[in-house]
């Protein structure tokens, strides 16, 4: 027992340094406000949850991050599902093809954004692309209705690649005895994806959907460098908004509360998709 405890010492250590003593400062900082005049630090409960739930910025923050959510998430699943699928059957060139799915992994976030920064621009690429087609130049990080649609296009480049190698993984692992008892009995291609893929791929589906969920809650590096959280607020998402309020307006008070809040709201998500996921066992 003192062996085992003696092995564990050092990442229980990390875990309480790390994780734990920080968690409950926050918590605690997030029931007191400090005094931008008078530097003075006073205990007000719930004050500040009462604060964010009155205040408009906050939630449409909250609803643009759901919003965000529950488009990129199905969308890079299915994707990374799709790509899987394809880059475990053997034909020419599969490698080479899976190499350029991956290789967005390697680029760091902060540069990928400056990539697709120039990309978006209204003498970008994208642009010369839709004039050889015939199309008008598109504002994709100037208008309300696209800039959302644009972060979420540069975040599925960068995370389909990465939850792509899971589910191969995943696959990998399932006999192929299955299809070829499937192919006997006369299962068509989709009945062998539907009956026998998916059933036995559950697992690591299950945990890329935790997270990829918890990974796009909190964005944040994309929204800073490409849109500064607009415009007019439509790619505000929550880690953005916590950040404004900490070190551009200075109330770390309230942006800790927002921070308790956010850790809720992954939890409650994380908790419903773990209980779908049971349902179908």
């Amino acid at each position: 027992m003192l062996v085992s405890l003696a092995f564990l010492a050092p990442a229980l250590l990390a875990l309480l340094v790390l994780r734990l003593i920080p968690a409950v400062m926050a918590f605690a900082s997030s029931l007191s406000h400090t005094s931008l005049v008078t530097g003075e630090t006073a205990f007000v409960g719930l004050g500040n949850y009462a604060t964010l739930f009155a205040d408009p910025t906050f939630l449409q923050s909250v609803r643009v991050t759901l919003v965000f959510s529950l488009i990129v998430n199905p969308l890079q699943i299915a994707a990374a599902l799709a790509l899987a699928v394809l880059f475990t059957r053997r034909f020419a060139g599969v490698r080479f093809l899976r190499v350029l799915v991956i290789l967005p992994i390697a680029v760091p976030p902060a540069v990928s954004a400056a990539i697709w920064s120039v990309a978006y621009r209204p003498d970008g690429l994208l642009n010369s692309v839709l004039s050889v087609l015939g199309i008008p130049p598109q504002p994709f990080l100037t208008s309300p209705g696209q800039a959302l649609w644009s972060l979420i296009v540069l975040l599925s480049w960068i995370g389909v690649g990465y939850w792509m190698m899971f589910l191969i993984a995943g696959l990998q692992d399932i006999p192929t005895s299955l299809y070829e008892a499937a192919a006997i009995d006369g299962a068509s291609a989709w009945a062998r994806f539907w009956h026998v893929t998916l059933p036995l791929l559950r697992r690591p589906l299950a945990f890329v959907l935790v997270a990829d969920t918890v990974s796009n809650f909190l964005v944040f590096a994309p929204v800073q460098m490409l849109t500064n959280g607009g415009p007019q607020g439509s790619t505000n998402v929550t880690m953005f908004d916590i950040f404004t309020r900490a070190y551009s307006v200075g109330d770390l008070n309230l942006a800790q509360a927002e921070v308790m809040l956010l850790v809720l709201l992954v939890l409650a998500v994380v908790i419903v998709q773990f209980r779908l996921l049971r349902g179908r066992d």
